[in-house]
């Protein structure tokens, strides 16, 4: 018996097998069978209570759009309060704090009252990032802002203003410093629209749907748009507006966490109508389109309205180059950066074509 035992006490133990290597499909799989738990938390602010939802993988930033929609105080307003926690890194991660359940959140802040003129103690917009290509590609296939994506198409509700057309391509705009100058004073706000808006609009408007997509609240949004007449001009009409609760953020190496406009959401939400395919995005800020590269295009900002308001040509340019490349069957295969030597080729050719033979 102790030959026996002590045999078998020597035999080596079978090696486990080694664990199958999961690909990047799997692993977006795990992801959707497995979403980041929901956080509950109620929210109290000027005597009232809200009960507010967000997602583990969710960041702070991302609880205070949350907020906003209960309260209309803009995340920048916003001062969060829970015992014993500092909340200031608008980037950390919901899971990461320790929240009890329906845990309770003080908020301070206010409701912005005024539209065109922010305050003075308002900091200047980010300096927009400029990104290498494998930055861009670890971003927007990264399968947690997937998941974001799919998230925000579910919970977010486009405010529709007309129906989509079918056959038409899509136009997404930004506003502020994309069609508005949002910061320069003035006694009238179409002092501060950007020349030729309404040109641009009902040109661009036979071949394509206009939505905006502003990253302020929705009620600043339909309110710039009436005050410069965009709602209400008889030669086009706007599609659709979104305001920055449709936007999700994320986060790139050496650099801050920041939004975006991912145009998943939209593409979601209309599937039948608008894909990669036939989608452009003018914005002055590159990284709002990060998650969809191949379909933005970086506007000229449009500042210090009363100095330039007499030169500034960006918007009848681009009107030629979005009907230029109206007719081509995949937008997504364009560089966007270079439109304007591709209308310079296009001058190029059709004086070629309409010069006389001999």
């Amino acid at each position: 018996m102790s030959e026996a035992s002590s045999s078998s006490a020597a035999a080596p133990a079978p090696a486990p097998p080694p664990a199958p290597a999961l690909d990047p499909e799997a692993i977006s799989l795990m992801a959707e069978e497995a979403p980041p738990e929901e956080i509950t938390l109620v929210v109290k602010w000027s005597g009232k209570e809200y009960t507010v939802r967000a997602m583990g993988d969710d960041t702070l930033l991302e609880l205070k759009r949350r907020i906003c929609e209960f309260t209309d105080v803009l995340p920048k307003r916003q001062k969060l309060l829970y015992p014993k926690l500092i909340l200031n890194d608008e980037s950390v991660l919901l899971s990461s704090l320790p929240f009890k359940p329906n845990g309770k959140l003080t908020m301070i802040g206010t409701v912005e009252d005024e539209i065109f003129v922010d305050r003075p103690d308002d900091p200047e917009v980010l300096d927009d990032y400029e990104f290498f290509k494998d930055e861009v590609t670890a971003i927007k296939d990264n399968v947690l802002y997937k998941q974001k994506v799919k998230r925000r198409a579910s919970q977010y509700k486009i405010k529709l203003l007309n129906p989509c057309r079918d056959g038409k391509r899509l136009l997404v705009l930004d506003i502020d410093y994309t069609l508005f100058d949002h910061r320069s004073p003035a006694e009238n706000p179409l002092e501060l629209m950007r020349p030729f808006l309404h040109e641009f609009l009902a040109a661009a408007y036979a071949e394509y749907d206009i939505m905006i997509w502003s990253a302020t609240n929705m009620k600043w949004v339909q309110l710039k748009m009436e005050q410069l007449g965009v709602l209400s001009n008889p030669n086009y009409k706007i599609t659709a507006l979104l305001d920055h609760m449709a936007m999700i953020t994320v986060h790139a190496p050496d650099k801050k966490v920041f939004d975006c406009k991912p145009l998943g959401v939209i593409w979601t939400k209309f599937p039948e109508h608008y894909s990669e395919k036939n989608t452009i995005m003018f914005d002055d800020l590159r990284r709002n389109f990060v998650m969809n590269p191949q379909n933005g295009l970086v506007i000229r900002p449009f500042k210090n309205a009363s100095k330039n308001r007499g030169r500034d040509q960006e918007l009848r340019k681009l009107t030629q180059y979005l009907l230029s490349i109206a007719e081509l069957e995949d937008f997504s295969k364009l560089e966007h950066d270079g439109w304007e030597s591709f209308m310079d080729e296009t001058g190029k050719r059709r004086r070629r074509r309409d010069q006389p033979d001999g």
